[in-house]
């Protein structure tokens, strides 16, 4: 933890989530954090690191190597009153509890026309990063977009890392906070006290006349990034964090395409049949009215994520990519 010079506090992503499961299960004597080496390692991110300490193992729960195993334990202490924070390590292994979270999470709440309730927390680290290759390193946020009854965010600073996973755990729906490897270095300032952001609401980053970027995640940056180059350009460029991918806030995305008449919406996920296709069609269904040409998608090649670091470099989308990727949109 560190201050600035307005005397506000600095965390980085890991402390920030850290702190806020520490909130949750202070407010929350129901809550309890279960999953892969979550106790005495803190998980192999070390978000979870020091909790065993303060509330002890009935609280901070290890459990087999078995993804399967933890969704379904989150499922029914969730359905039997309790509030547990479920860790799935990498978003990888999530086609091997598909079934719980398809067929179990997503749809309990309908299938006992409402009355049941099932406040679960899913935290999950999508992302390439240090070379973990093609079965440690994907983004498919996609999925589990695809399938009614969950909400997804994915939080791209510390701040929003906390406020949303606090708020995920208030929610009575099942909430998967995704979180990228990429980002869990970032530093940013963090308030001390409990807080929390609407699930569903996108944020401006950086005001914009000429152009719209739509992004999440780790890709938020690089679009900040981007558009500065695009600024020496004189190309006044809009960045828009979703946050929230389920539900989406479409109007926050309307009203800034109704600004600056052109969009383009950046992902790390393969671009096929990733996230950006779906927001490309309901802006271009809701905004088509304003738009001087069709909405632009940046996302990483259809390929598995190479082992090489160099490669590995080269299939992540960044600030270049983007900028190039504008400049062709917007015929510069």
């Amino acid at each position: 933890m560190a201050e600035t010079e307005n005397g506000k506090r600095e965390l980085s992503y890991v402390l920030a989530v850290k702190e806020a499961v520490e909130t949750i299960l202070n407010e929350e004597p129901d809550a309890f954090v279960a999953g892969e080496d979550v106790a005495g390692a803190g998980s192999v991110f070390g978000i979870y690191r020091g909790l065993l300490d303060e509330f002890g193992p009935d609280r901070i729960v290890n459990t087999p190597i078995s993804e399967e195993g933890i969704i379904g334990l989150g499922v029914g202490a969730a359905a039997a009153g309790l509030r547990p924070i479920v860790d799935i390590m990498f978003m990888d292994f999530l086609g091997e509890c598909m079934d719980e979270v398809t067929n179990q999470m997503a749809k309990m709440r309908y299938m006992f026309g409402g009355r049941a309730t099932l406040p679960i927390t899913i935290t999950t680290m999508c992302g390439a990063r240090n070379s973990m290759a093609a079965q440690h390193s994907q983004c498919l946020e996609s999925w589990i977009c695809h399938i009614p009854g969950l909400k997804v965010v994915m939080p791209s600073t510390p701040h929003d890392a906390k406020g949303l996973l606090i708020a995920a755990s208030r929610d009575d729906n099942p909430v998967f906070v995704v979180m990228n490897k990429a980002s869990l270095a970032l530093t940013g300032e963090v308030p001390e006290e409990a807080y929390t952001l609407p699930i569903g609401e996108a944020n401006i980053v950086r005001p914009g006349t000429d152009f719209t970027i739509i992004s999440y995640s780790r890709m938020v940056h690089e679009s900040i990034s981007a558009a500065e180059t695009l600024a020496e350009q004189g190309v006044d460029t809009e960045v828009i964090d979703l946050r929230s991918l389920q539900p989406l806030d479409t109007d926050t995305l309307v009203a800034s395409v109704e600004k600056t008449h052109n969009a383009m919406v950046v992902h790390e996920a393969v671009r096929f049949g990733g996230m950006g296709g779906e927001i490309a069609a309901q802006v271009q269904e809701l905004a088509f009215d304003y738009l001087d040409a069709p909405v632009g998608r940046v996302g990483a090649p259809f390929s598995p994520v190479p082992f090489s670091p160099s490669l590995e470099q080269s299939f992540v989308p960044n600030a270049d990519k983007i900028v190039a990727s504008a400049t062709e949109l917007l015929g510069l």
